[in-house]
């Protein structure tokens, strides 16, 4: 079976994930026009401040992001078993979209169970990956 046609659903959440953080970008950068913040300058760290908060719902995707994709590709290219390489990238991609929006309302519990979610769901892909090794 065809790699692309094995993995198809993981292929699928890391569009949706791609779309996630261009949305953060764009909703980011629509909160720093609207509060006319000065390009390139720091934004305030208060979490009072949607645009601390919006910006930091980028970073932190951004920090995650890479992990995402090469324990994603790390499960495709060993051979991992496809739905469950799936139902962790899923898994990662609803967690940080939940993440966000927890983050966004200022929702600080419910935000960091959704970033320990999405850390599980990383540690399940390398788990996955590495299983297809044994």
């Amino acid at each position: 079976m065809d790699l692309v046609q094995s993995y198809s659903s993981t292929i699928g959440a890391m569009a949706a994930l791609a779309v996630l953080l261009f949305c953060q970008v764009l909703v980011a950068d629509l909160i720093g026009i609207r509060s006319k913040h000065i390009p390139g300058t720091t934004v305030q760290p208060d979490h009072s401040n949607l645009l601390f908060r919006a910006s930091r719902t980028v970073a932190n995707t951004n920090e995650s992001v890479a992990i995402f994709i090469l324990a994603v590709f790390f499960c495709m290219l060993s051979g991992a078993a496809a739905s469950s390489t799936a139902y962790a990238a899923w898994a990662f991609v609803v967690a940080r979209l939940l993440f966000a929006t927890c983050y966004y309302a200022n929702w600080q519990l419910p935000r960091s169970v959704m970033f320990g979610l999405s850390l599980i769901a990383l540690a399940a892909l390398l788990i996955i990956g590495s299983s297809a090794w044994l």
